[in-house]
């Protein structure tokens, strides 16, 4: 093998791209350095990134808390810096690609996750922030009402803040939809990435396990988001599905490793990256291994597991009352905004 990488054979293997989840600078020229083909941001990592680099961008910060702006403005505007600064770095990858590859994601204010109006106004500014700037909506049914419109005018989305096959399922319908409107409006469209958080996934059913006092074990609940993943992926290449999944919030390598062989982008963490850029891993593809079936019959004691699993498990106005789902929300909104917020 000499010196590749696992993230080296994953990527000539099967395709797989792998994005950086944060927007540190150091960060993130680590990781482009190493192959990364992408950015993910929310208004957590943007916070955080502010708070390491406040030195560095110190006059940029200043000139917008000196603004006194409106509060979410003022969020909005710092997590610009973030943003476009990994658009930056990312360029010559997303014209090298043509635009295939080398996006940065930027994510709207949490707290409007019902308000269709105010996410497509939101989405419209961050479009202009850069031309590889890929909006980040969250699994809604506003988000995705917005998301075929954006889609259809030539603007790139995520889709976030989503942990089930339903959502990614109905986020693929309304790229198909969009692609088809873009085409009668003569505009290319945008490209659209559909996420699966798929720790943050285990780490709610975690909780309902225990609350239920269901009995369910540690190790099938750390299979739960790798099943969700799985019967997500296969559908998607058997109806021929053009959204990219993005596998995003691991909770350790074996989310990785288990998804080796898909055709899918892996957001990594700084902290994991090392482990995956060693040679220390097995090689070897598990895409096509199966969830084994009891561990599947024991999850289904959880409704909750059963939402997210099934293809029908919920409506599209269901997914902002999922637990997973408003659990995410509250802390991107508590914790990033707020602290974007409040920044000085």
């Amino acid at each position: 093998m000499g010196e590749e990488t696992y993230l080296d054979w994953i990527s000539e293997k099967s395709n797989t791209n792998w994005w950086n989840d944060s927007g540190n600078p150091r960060e993130i020229d680590f990781a482009i350095t190493h192959g990364a083909t992408g950015v993910t941001t929310n208004p957590v990592l943007s916070f955080r990134a502010l708070k390491v680099y406040e030195k560095h961008w110190h006059s940029d910060i200043k000139k917008i808390i000196e603004e006194r702006l409106d509060p979410n403005k003022k969020a909005e505007e710092l997590m610009r810096i973030v943003v476009t600064n990994a658009a930056e770095k990312l360029k010559p990858v997303y014209e090298n690609t043509k635009g295939e590859l080398g996006y940065v994601c930027a994510q709207v204010n949490p707290s409007l996750s019902g308000y269709r109006e105010e996410l497509l106004e939101a989405t419209k500014r961050y479009h202009l922030w850069a031309p590889n700037i890929s909006v980040k909506l969250p699994g809604t049914y506003s988000g995705l009402d917005v998301l075929e419109e954006c889609i259809s005018i030539g603007i790139s989305c995520t889709v976030t803040v989503s942990f089930s096959v339903p959502q990614v399922i109905a986020v693929a319908e309304k790229y198909r939809k969009a692609i088809s409107k873009a085409k009668k409006y003569n505009v290319k469209p945008g490209r659209c990435f559909a996420v699966i958080m798929i720790g943050r996934l285990d780490d709610y059913l975690r909780n309902c396990a225990m609350d239920s006092r269901s009995g369910i074990s540690e190790s099938d609940i750390r299979q739960a988001g790798l099943a969700v993943t799985k019967r997500a992926f296969k559908i998607f290449r058997n109806k021929g599905y053009q959204t990219t999944l993005i596998v995003a919030a691991l909770r350790g390598i074996y989310h990785m490793i288990e998804l080796a062989g898909a055709n899918i982008v892996m957001s990594i963490s700084p902290k994991y990256q090392d482990l995956f850029l060693s040679d220390s891993i097995p090689y070897e593809e598990k895409i096509k291994n199966e969830i084994p079936a009891d561990v599947i019959k024991r999850l289904y004691k959880l409704p909750e597991f059963v939402k997210a699993y099934e293809p029908d498990g919920m409506d599209q106005k269901d997914f902002i009352s999922f637990g997973a789902t408003q659990r995410t929300l509250s802390q991107f909104a508590e914790v990033g905004w707020k602290g974007l917020q409040t920044f000085e």
